[in-house]
């Protein structure tokens, strides 16, 4: 399997969205390519472990819209850019 490396990630805190290029293949043969974004909170657990969970707590909700609003603006700019 291939290692698919993100292409970018926004950090705001512990939030972050990060940008994926995936390929997929039609019906018909044709090889295409797309983005994703996820986002994450990244947490200790009461053991001091590193957890992330994609729940937010009411005062996550700016700065996951930040980080997706940065996202969605790098993805629109590239495309442009590509045009």
């Amino acid at each position: 399997m291939e290692n698919n490396k993100p292409e970018k990630t926004f950090r705001a805190g512990a939030i972050s969205a990060t940008i994926w290029n995936n390929t997929a293949q039609n019906k018909e043969g044709l090889v295409t390519t797309y983005s994703n974004v996820t986002f994450e909170r990244c947490y200790k657990d009461t053991q001091g472990q590193w957890k992330s969970t994609n729940a937010l707590r009411i005062n996550d909700l700016p700065k996951a819209q930040a980080v997706l609003q940065r996202a969605y603006e790098y993805l629109v700019f590239k495309e442009e850019a590509s045009a």
